[in-house]
């Protein structure tokens, strides 16, 4: 999607979200359960989506390191919530994914409770980011989590992933869709961003967007 901002604040936009995810990025803890959550300290953005969505790739792009979000092949594998401190100035939360089929009733229904009392609870998120599968698009269980999220009044942004999996074409038309379905949600904001963890698409452009909720 365009920026609507002049060229200039756009560069100097994207040098400070480049300088934020240059410094140093720790693992604080993982949080199998809402008592092992750290206090609320910095401002905070979650990464939310369907399983193999691509957010553990996302957040070591993000970062520009390999292995800091554990990558898995295995979809329904992080069963934790993992936090990262960002420089002393913005925590990063790797929310465990939905939606995969192949987990227990049990272990799902348990997952889906910590991700949902973390969202409802946190007094310092400043935004949820939510993830779409570009090759999909928008599925049923991405829109009720859309419609959860508005009724917690929990500010979240759609990002489009894997974007170098479709030509020029394919992906405007999602965009389009995925930008259409934002429009129905009260709680979601406005600027939609297409992002590859593999060619670097809208990596900038995503930093510039989080560095602005982080402490200045």
């Amino acid at each position: 999607m365009e920026d609507a901002r002049s060229p200039a604040d756009a560069a100097e936009a994207s040098e400070v979200g480049r300088l934020l995810f240059a410094q140093q990025c720790e693992f604080l803890r993982g949080a199998a359960s809402v008592e092992d959550i750290p206090r609320a300290e910095l401002p905070e953005v979650a990464f939310v989506g369907r399983s193999n969505v691509g957010k553990s790739s996302l957040v070591n792009a993000l970062t520009g390191r390999k292995t800091l979000a554990r990558v898995s092949n295995t979809p329904g594998r992080t069963r934790e919530i993992n936090f990262f401190r960002l420089g002393g100035r913005l925590m990063l939360a790797d929310l465990p994914g939905y939606g995969y089929a192949r987990v227990s009733k049990t272990d799902s229904a348990r997952w889906t409770e910590l991700i949902f009392a973390y969202l409802r609870g946190r007094p310092n998120l400043r935004r949820a980011v939510l993830l779409i599968d570009s090759r999909r698009g928008p599925l049923a269980n991405d829109i009720e989590v859309m419609d959860l999220l508005d009724r917690a009044a929990v500010s979240y942004q759609l990002v489009l992933t894997k974007a170098d999996k479709l030509k020029a074409g394919e992906l405007g038309r999602i965009e389009s869709r995925t930008a259409d379905e934002a429009r129905r949600h009260a709680a979601a904001h406005p600027e939609l961003i297409a992002t590859s963890a593999v060619d670097g698409e809208g990596i900038a452009e995503l930093r510039a967007a989080l560095a602005a909720l982080a402490v200045q």
